[in-house]
């Protein structure tokens, strides 16, 4: 990984704007820096840098949520989670890293047209009730996005959409859910290479601008209409979704 200026200017905004999704609007957007990242390293690195960065912006989510998540649904996704984790450490170890770049691209795009079907009312989720089952199906599903590109939130969302929680239990939910599924990546992530002294040194040196995003975030809350910053998330992530899946595919 090279610290020339390219990196930072794509570094910087990419940071910058998950800090603000963390910060003011709920994180939808927050995986959005990870496949910026990609165009221009590794798509591993990609993912492993911006794993300690976001374990950042979700610490300071935990005490205000901290209890007030369903206990049911966070046991079942997070066990669920586990090997869903495994699974895609396996498909990074094993495969071509061009695969790799298809499944972040392929989540891109997928992550895009599931919340544009809610937006829209073509996916209506809420309260149609789901068992233990559901659970561990939406935590298997998540544990594999989130490694393999940092967005698990799909899988988790619709099962607890499906349940019927309330909001706060929603949010403290997702909180709490991949705040530990971060934790568990760390180690396999260093492991497979994906967290290296670059990616960690990187780290230190975007902290601060990650702490700004998520500022600034606070800040824009009510400032920012989230129709307006969703609708540019969703065009960020279907031009970068499209070009990794078409350097793939090249």
């Amino acid at each position: 990984m090279t610290f020339d200026l390219t990196f930072f200017l794509v570094a910087i905004p990419a940071v910058l704007f998950a800090g603000i999704s963390k910060g003011g609007f709920a994180g939808g957007g927050a995986f959005a820096a990870t496949p910026i990242l990609a165009l221009f390293v590794s798509p591993g690195h990609a993912v492993g840098l911006m794993l300690p960065l976001l374990m950042m912006m979700d610490v300071a989510t935990l005490r205000p949520y901290w209890g007030k998540w369903d206990k049911t649904a966070a046991r079942l996704l997070l066990i669920g989670a586990l090997p869903g984790l495994v699974l895609g450490a396996a498909i990074y170890r094993f495969t071509d890293p061009r695969v790799f770049k298809l499944l972040i691209g392929a989540i891109s795009i997928g992550f895009v047209a599931f919340q544009i079907a809610r937006a829209r009312g073509w996916l209506r989720l809420e309260g149609h009730g789901v068992g233990p089952r559901a659970g561990l199906l939406a935590g298997f599903g998540s544990g594999f996005t989130s490694f393999i590109a940092n967005a698990g939130s799909p899988p988790s969302a619709v099962y607890l959409l499906l349940k019927g929680v309330t909001k706060t239990e929603f949010q403290a939910t997702h909180v709490i859910v991949f705040w530990v599924v971060n934790a568990l990546k760390f180690i396999p992530f260093l492991g497979l290479g994906l967290a290296t002294r670059d990616t960690i040194l990187a780290d230190v040196m975007l902290a601060p601008v990650a702490l700004l995003g998520a500022w600034l975030g606070i800040r824009a809350h009510d400032a920012v209409p989230e129709r307006l910053f969703f609708g540019l998330t969703y065009v960020v992530l279907v031009l970068t979704g499209s070009k990794l899946i078409w350097d793939a595919l090249a």
